[in-house]
């Protein structure tokens, strides 16, 4: 049993795979590429990536892959709770520069699947976070792009401020929409 709501850029989805709970706790099927299939969802994925965040208010991203090595995504969450966002990166596409957001916890079980051509990044909302997401592609470190989640281009609404959020120097320095916008 698999649940999927199209969220408002078309090709971005939140699944809701089936939970079968009991006295011992629960059995969920994190993957099924057939059950995907079966929804529209076709890429093949190739890498499994995870994160571990110790602190609450982390933020990674956003990033991307410029072509010919860009990414599908499907993220979930195996421990804690995060605030995911998505931004349309494809050219001409009627959603370019919008982006969408879904909160994704261990106890929700919520996965978000993002198509190629966009940016991801996230906020962690509990301490020790765990996220877990599979890649249609494998990591080219020379296609690696970013943008800076603060962006006041994007609009995002995220749970943290600028002088809250946690990142990486990298992350920090990243360049504005506008100044990448070209890229795909």
């Amino acid at each position: 049993m698999l649940e999927v709501v199209e969220l408002s850029i078309p090709g971005v989805a939140l699944i809701r795979p089936g939970r079968f709970n009991d006295a011992r706790g629960f059995f969920v099927e994190v993957y099924n590429s057939k059950a995907l299939r079966d929804v529209g969802i076709d890429d093949v994925f190739l890498q499994d990536n995870m994160s571990l965040s110790l602190k609450a208010g982390t933020v990674r991203g956003l990033h991307f892959q410029r072509p010919p090595h860009t990414q599908a995504k499907l993220v979930r969450v195996s421990k804690g709770r995060i605030f995911d966002v998505a931004v349309d990166l494809r050219p001409g596409s009627a959603t370019y520069g919008q982006h969408v957001s879904a909160e994704l916890s261990a106890e929700n079980g919520h996965q978000v699947y993002i198509p190629n051509g966009f940016a991801h990044g996230f906020c962690t909302l509990e301490t020790n976070t765990e996220v877990v997401y599979k890649v249609s592609s494998h990591y080219a470190p020379g296609a690696e792009g970013g943008i800076l989640w603060s962006d006041p281009e994007l609009d995002i609404a995220w749970p943290v401020t600028t002088t809250e959020a946690f990142l990486s120097d990298k992350d920090a320095r990243l360049p504005l929409f506008n100044d990448v916008s070209g890229e795909f």
